[in-house]
């Protein structure tokens, strides 16, 4: 197999542990780095040893002819960059989520279909050992599941700007729903029913109809539910950070030990200390037959290695013609969960799906 060549678009956290993947990988030739950042894009070919790049997506795409897009810009580009490298005939990784609007999304799904080309939407928790260990156990907790996680940053600086450009397009409920609400998809195994939410505006410096705070609310068919919760801003709050809890008729697991990191670092995303598992069986006493139990996660994968994780699916999905049509209707699934939630938000209504 030629080595894939592949254009990098999007220089910033994700961009940069995407292309640190490529380059580690022999069956991958970065061909171009693209970024609207001059500063950006020019450290990052300096640290892979002197790679060509650009300031326009069109261009580098033109020139590059790529045989793979990595796709790591602000969300409401996705769609645009998605359909264009389709087209020129690339395959493509594109952080989540992958379009604005479920139709969208739908419409591109159906064009990588039609084009033979391999689409990988990034979903990091589904390549991370502890999160698919975390789903494995949730599922033995038998039915219905009670679901709780959020995702509160208290964000200054750099961090706050970029959550501010975020909100330029989607609120932190949909931007980083989409990750959580997908897990417990994948924990109930269940269809979604409905979704209801919550948010508030708690700062001047975003648009006056986005909110930079909220938390949705979503029932399965078999009965389960689940809550989400996401908070950006100088404002939040650090005393509920980071929850993700499971509960079930035979007990619960959750992902215990905070992040060590502050909410602002993109470790703390995705970092875990270890899967606590309780029991809930009592004796004919009263008392528990079992105590909990710790499940160690220490020796997982930082971020870089989770991206390296990611581009290795791709490239096994290119080199084996995997069928990833459930991986795309899960994205669109969970796609839809988070745009309910935000109509939800703004209407005031709970949205059937």
């Amino acid at each position: 197999m030629n080595k894939l060549k592949t254009l990098v678009v999007g220089c910033g956290n994700m961009g940069v542990s995407h292309a640190r993947a490529y380059h580690q990988l022999s069956e991958f030739e970065i061909v171009g780095l693209v970024s609207r950042k001059p500063e950006s894009r020019e450290k990052l070919s300096k640290e892979l040893g002197g790679l060509p790049t650009y300031d326009n997506f069109d261009t580098a795409l033109r020139h590059s002819k790529p045989d793979v897009v990595s796709i790591n810009t602000y969300p409401d580009t996705h769609a645009d960059y998605v359909r264009k490298s389709l087209k020129a005939g690339a395959h493509v990784f594109v952080e989540k989520p992958l379009a604005l609007t479920v139709e969208e999304a739908e419409e591109l799904v159906a064009l990588a279909k039609e084009k033979n080309r391999k689409m990988v939407v990034g979903y990091i928790l589904r390549v991370h050992p502890s999160w698919t260990k975390f789903v494995e156990v949730a599922r033995t907790l038998g039915k219905p599941l009670v679901m709780r996680m959020n995702l509160n940053q208290q964000s200054s600086g750099d961090k706050w700007y970029t959550h501010k450009q975020l909100m330029n397009s989607m609120s932190p409920i949909v931007d980083c729903g989409v990750h959580y609400v997908d897990i417990m998809c994948l924990m109930t195994q269940s269809i979604p029913i409905s979704v209801s939410a919550i948010g508030a505006n708690l700062s001047k410096e975003i648009d006056p109809k986005m909110y930079n705070y909220g938390q949705l609310q979503v029932r399965f068919k078999d009965g389960s539910v689940g809550w989400y919760e996401a908070g950006w801003g100088p404002m939040m709050s650090e005393t509920a950070v980071f929850i993700k809890d499971v509960i079930g008729p035979k007990g619960a697991v959750s992902i215990s030990d905070k992040p060590k990191d502050s909410s602002q670092d993109i470790e703390g995303h995705t970092k875990t200390g270890s899967l606590q598992l309780h029991y809930s069986e009592l004796t004919k006493d009263g008392d528990f037959v079992k105590k909990d139990d710790f499940i160690k996660t220490e020796d997982e994968p930082d971020h870089d290695g989770l991206c390296l994780l990611e581009q290795k699916f791709l490239l096994n999905a290119i080199k084996n013609d995997d069928d990833l049509s459930s991986h795309l209707k899960d994205a669109i699934n969970s796609l839809k969960i988070v745009l309910a939630a935000d109509e939800s938000v703004r209407t005031g209504k709970t949205i059937e799906l």
